[in-house]
């Protein structure tokens, strides 16, 4: 009954939104990675360029696999890209592998919201596992431990505020993807709008995620009222 129950219209919205920001990364990514950036600058070429213009040494570029499942590992110090990524020279992918680049910039620059959601991640990942579970042990006991549906909803919050801090994170990654991208000449004016415009789809999928976690955490709060 917790997954049926009325409370359930508290994510509608969340869910709308979050599906309509999938769709759009999706077709921006697909339009974008078709055409071709007059440089010929591939991915993995574009990170190795930022990393460079900004000092940063160490960091490796390697490919993975998967699509769009790109990413930046502070832990062993390599940008991820996806082989559509890595080895392409479309305007997609080199907005993907700048912003990835831009993680990388961060982590060597001490930016300190990035250092805040990396400290964050060991406790939230612990946390998310055990929260609904405890929250529905909660609510069987109610009557004899009304404690856990508080317990449970506590340790969901730091989902919640690991999404409030990874928003401003992505944004500003973005925003040295940007700027590096211009500052390097790597896109010409029109292919640079095309960049931000992939970068701003990405974007709407983190805004979303944190809607979807608030979201939750109301609806938490909904069952928790209701029980009592």
């Amino acid at each position: 009954m917790f997954f049926w129950d009325w409370t359930i219209i508290i994510l509608i919205p969340g869910l709308i939104i979050s599906f309509i920001a999938q769709m759009k990364v999706s077709s921006t990514y697909s339009k974008y990675s078709s055409i071709p950036a007059m440089c010929g600058v591939t991915g993995a070429e574009t990170a190795q360029r930022i990393l460079r213009q900004n000092g940063v040494y160490g960091v490796s570029v390697a490919q993975t696999g998967g699509t769009l499942s790109d990413h930046y590992d502070p832990r062993q110090s390599v940008i991820r890209l996806s082989g559509g990524v890595y080895s392409s020279s479309s305007i997609a992918s080199i907005a993907v592998a700048a912003h990835e680049a831009g993680h990388a910039v961060q982590h060597a620059t001490g930016y300190a919201p990035l250092a805040v959601r990396n400290a964050l991640l060991p406790v939230v990942n612990l946390s998310s596992s055990l929260a609904i579970p405890v929250f529905i042990i909660g609510l069987i006991f109610n009557e004899s431990v009304p404690v856990l549906c508080d317990i449970g909803i506590f340790l969901f919050a730091f989902a919640v505020l690991f999404q409030l801090i990874t928003l401003p994170v992505e944004l500003d990654a973005s925003r040295r993807a940007m700027r590096a991208i211009q500052g390097e000449g790597i896109l010409s004016n029109d292919e640079a709008a095309g960049a931000r415009k992939m970068l701003t789809a990405a974007a709407m999928t983190y805004v979303a995620a944190m809607l979807m976690s608030l979201l939750q955490l109301l609806r938490l709060f909904a069952i928790r009222d209701r029980r009592r």
